[in-house]
C-alpha cells in the first residue's frame, strides 16, 4: 500500500525518443479494474479460516463480474489491484486466517481449478485459478502468501521468530488455469502484515500474444528492485497491482504511472484501489504511445471502474533507449523531432515555442518551500513569459515559459529545484526539476497541493541530471494528463522536456530524477 477525477480517456501521442511506432498488427488487448474493496471492518481481530473466506468470497464475486465483463471486450490479460481481496491494515497475526500457501510455478507445474486437491487451504487460489479458465484469459491478483523457512536456525535466513514469512503477493493465471507467476513485494510500505523477501525477486511471464511481462507491486515502483532491473532485463510490459494513497503535486498515481511509462519506455498495466478516505484512485493502461486511465472525482460515487484497451506490443529489443547514453539514440531523437515538427531549444523559432523575456532575471530571487516534505529551493515566474534557473546545490533546472492566463483570477507558479534524498515514509535519492501551481499567493504555499489551474503555459523545462532514470509528466487542471510534446535525452545528461497548446490550466510540470545508486548513502 503507499501513499482527486473520473476521467477515462484514450489518447494517442507521438513516438518518443528512441521508439519506433509497433506494428498495427502487432498488439493485445489488456485490462485493469479499480476495485472498491468490501474491507474488513476490523482487521486487527483475527478471524477463523471461514469468516475471512467469506469475506474474501464478496470481493471475489466483484472480481467474478469484472473478468466476464473484460473477457466480452476481448481482453487477453486483466489485472486487479494490490489488497483487493482482504484489504489492509492487518497486524501480523490478525492477517493469518487469510493466508495460503502459494507454491512457487518455477518449482512446479500446478493448475489449482483442475487439480483442487493438491493443496489444502487454497480457496482464493481455486476461485482465481477458475476465474481466469472459465473466461479465457491471463489474470493477475494480489493476494496474502503464507512460506515456511527453510531453516529456522540459518543465521542468514532471517527467519521470522515465529517460524514463517508472510508476503504481499502478485499471482498469476494462464488462460487455462494454470498458475504461472508468484511474485512477493520488495518494498513494503508500512505493511505490519507482511515481510519483506530474504532476496529481491525479478519475476516475469510469457504469453502466447505479447512475450514476457514483469511484476511489481506500488512501491516497488520507485526502486530499482525489481522495477529497473525488470527492465534493463529488456521486459517491456508490466504489471502494477497497488494500493496508492494520491500525494501531490509530484506523485499522484496516474502521473506517476504515466511518468514511468514514459520514462522507462514501457507499458505499464496499473491497476488500484478506489477508496475516498484514504485518497486511492487512479489506474490506467500506459504505452509510449498512449494513456487510457480514469482518476475519480471527489464526489463521485465510490465504485469500480474497468478499463479496456488495445496496446501494442513493445519490441525487446528497444528496451531501455530512453534512457540510453550512447550517440546513436541522440541522433535518432533529432531526426523524430525534426520529422515530428518539433524543434531543440537551440534553434527554435516558431511562434509556438515560448521567448526570453528580457525583462525576467535569470537570477531572480530564490526561496526555499517544503513541497512532499523536501525542502525545495524556489523561483517565482513573476512574468508572462521568462527565462529563469533554479538550483539547489550543484544541480540547477532552467525554465523558458510563456504564460497564457484564461480567467481573471491570479495564479501564482514557481520553478523548483531539489537535490538529496527524502526521508519521509521511505527513502530514497532524487533530483527533481518542477514547475508548479502554488496553493495561494504567498511562497509557503509553494510546493502544496493543488488540484485546478486556469492559466495554460508553453515551457521548456530542462535539467542536467546525474542519473539517465528521469520520469517526465505534465499534470493539468482537474488532475488530466497531458502528453509531453517533445522529450530529449543527451550524452551529459540533460534532459528536455517541451509542451505548448495545453488543452487545461497547468498544475504540474515535472522531470523526476531517481539517484538509485544514491539510495543507501
Amino acid at each position: 500500500m503507499l501513499f482527486l477525477v473520473a476521467f477515462s480517456l484514450s489518447l494517442s501521442v507521438p513516438s518518443v525518443v528512441g521508439q519506433t511506432e509497433p506494428v498495427a498488427d502487432s498488439s493485445y488487448v489488456a485490462a485493469v479494474y479499480e476495485h472498491h474493496s468490501i474491507l474488513n471492518p476490523q482487521p486487527h481481530v483475527p478471524l477463523s479460516r471461514p469468516a475471512a473466506l467469506q469475506h474474501v468470497q464478496k470481493n471475489l464475486d466483484i472480481y467474478e463480474e469484472q473478468a466476464a465483463r473484460a473477457a466480452q471486450q476481448g481482453a487477453q490479460i486483466l489485472v486487479f489491484p494490490e489488497d483487493g481481496l482482504q484489504g489492509f491494515n492487518f497486524s501480523r497475526s490478525s492477517i493469518s486466517g487469510y493466508l495460503e500457501t502459494i507454491p512457487d510455478p518455477q518449482q512446479e507445474s500446478w493448475n489449482p481449478c483442475t487439480e483442487p486437491g493438491r493443496y489444502n487451504n487454497t480457496e482464493v487460489l481455486q476461485s482465481l485459478s477458475c476465474m481466469a479458465r472459465r473466461h479465457n484469459l491471463y489474470l493477475v491478483a494480489n493476494m496474502a502468501d503464507l512460506q515456511p523457512c527453510p531453516s529456522k536456525t540459518s543465521p542468514s535466513s532471517n527467519c521470522p521468530s515465529d517460524g514463517h514469512w508472510q508476503f504481499n503477493t502478485n499471482v498469476v493465471f494462464r488462460s487455462d488455469g494454470q498458475l504461472v507467476a508468484r511474485y512477493h513485494k520488495q518494498n513494503l510500505y508500512f505493511e505490519e502484515a507482511f515481510d519483506t523477501p530474504p532476496q529481491p525477486e525479478i519475476i516475469t511471464f510469457d504469453t502466447p500474444f505479447a512475450g514476457r511481462f514483469g511484476l511489481l507491486t506500488c512501491f516497488d515502483i520507485l526502486f530499482h528492485e525489481p522495477t529497473i532491473t525488470l527492465v534493463e532485463r529488456g521486459v517491456r510490459q508490466l504489471i502494477f497491482p497497488t494500493a496508492w494513497m494520491n500525494q501531490l503535486p509530484l506523485l499522484d498515481t496516474i502521473q506517476f504511472q504515466r511518468a514511468l511509462s514514459l520514462g522507462a519506455n514501457v507499458t505499464l498495466l496499473a491497476a488500484n484501489i478506489r477508496n475516498d478516505q484514504l485518497i486511492m484512485t487512479g489506474s490506467g493502461i500506459y504505452t509510449p504511445f498512449s494513456a487510457t486511465y480514469h482518476h475519480a472525482h471527489r464526489g463521485d460515487p465510490e465504485e469500480g471502474r474497468l478499463l479496456v484497451a488495445r496496446v501494442p506490443v513493445l519490441d525487446p529489443l528497444w528496451v531501455g533507449q530512453s534512457m540510453a547514453t550512447e550517440e546513436r539514440v541522440v541522433m535518432a531523437e533529432s531526426t523524430l523531432s525534426m520529422a515530428s515538427g518539433y524543434c531543440h531549444q537551440e534553434s527554435c523559432s516558431d511562434s509556438s515555442h515560448p521567448k526570453t523575456a528580457s525583462a525576467v532575471s535569470s537570477s531572480s530571487p530564490t526561496f526555499v518551500s517544503s513541497m512532499m516534505y523536501d525542502p525545495f529551493t524556489f523561483v517565482f515566474l513573476n512574468e508572462t513569459e521568462g527565462n529563469l534557473n533554479v538550483c539547489d546545490g550543484t544541480f540547477c533546472c532552467h525554465l523558458k515559459y510563456r504564460q497564457l492566463p484564461q480567467g481573471s483570477s491570479k495564479e501564482l507558479y514557481a520553478l523548483g529545484a531539489f537535490a538529496g534524498t527524502h526521508t519521509v515514509n521511505g527513502r530514497y535519492a532524487l533530483q527533481v526539476c518542477a514547475v508548479v501551481r502554488c496553493a495561494g499567493l504567498e511562497a509557503s504555499s509553494c510546493g502544496q497541493e493543488v488540484e485546478e489551474a486556469e492559466t495554460k503555459m508553453d515551457f521548456l523545462l530542462e535539467g542536467k541530471f546525474g542519473t539517465k532514470y528521469v520520469y517526465p509528466s505534465v499534470l493539468a487542471s482537474h488532475l488530466v494528463l497531458e502528453q509531453p510534446e517533445h522529450l530529449q535525452k543527451t550524452v551529459d545528461g540533460r534532459v528536455t522536456m517541451k509542451h505548448s497548446k495545453m488543452t487545461g490550466g497547468l498544475v504540474t510540470a515535472c522531470l523526476y530524477g531517481r539517484m538509485y545508486h544514491l539510495d543507501n548513502e
